[in-house]
């Protein structure tokens, strides 16, 4: 395995028994910022507005700080991946339930532009979320990947991946905007690619 990759992630397994601590703010925020996206993400996609997916996310946050210390770690019976989803899914519900209770304005409700997932199948159990949410996992898994290498290389060597890979402009326009050979732009999209891959798999493997 490449030492240089797995420098970059504690695992998965550890964060979550750090979280248990729930005065330990720096894992509290690593947490966060590793899933708060995909939450987010998938609440709008269920059709909740912009407002009302970042009240999933808080409280989803919130009903993993409640739970956190009786779950258990046990791949046999449930992931963390699977586990998360669930919270995440009463959570949405929610909203939809405070939603009939309550209804939009008429200036929030335009914000949703297709009938709410959680309408459209009959139970909110079903498969369509969890769809979603397979598809949003893979999405913030990378997400997250490039982030974390974002914060361990040379800013030269990830400007020359951002230019090249991620806003397709040529190796030529990058090596003369920053200033360095076309060759050492090619380097660069190899060896970012790879740790981002690298760091995907960790992610992955390393997620209870």
């Amino acid at each position: 395995m490449d030492q240089e990759a797995d420098e970059f992630i504690p695992t998965r397994k550890s964060l979550l028994s750090r979280l248990k601590n729930w005065d330990d703010s720096a894992s509290w925020r690593d947490f966060f910022n590793t899933y708060w996206k995909l939450i987010y993400t998938v609440a709008l996609k269920a059709g909740l507005t912009h407002t009302e997916s970042q009240d999933v996310v808080q409280e989803t946050m919130l009903g993993v700080a409640k739970s956190i210390r009786e779950f258990k770690y046990d791949p046999a019976r449930a992931s963390f991946k699977s586990w998360l989803m669930q919270v995440t899914r009463h959570r949405i519900c929610n909203q939809f339930a405070r939603r009939k209770r309550h209804p939009l304005p008429q200036a929030e409700s335009c914000q949703t532009t297709s009938t709410p997932l959680l309408e459209r199948v009959p139970d909110p159990a079903a498969d369509g979320l969890e769809t979603i949410w397979d598809a949003e996992w893979e999405k913030n898994l990378i997400d997250a990947a490039m982030r974390r290498v974002k914060h361990r290389v040379p800013i030269q060597q990830y400007q020359m991946f951002d230019f090249f890979v991620l806003k397709n402009w040529p190796a030529r326009k990058v090596a003369r905007t920053l200033g360095v050979s076309v060759g050492h732009v090619y380097v660069a999209k190899h060896r970012i690619t790879r740790l981002i891959k690298k760091e995907a798999e960790l992610l992955e493997r390393r997620t209870p």
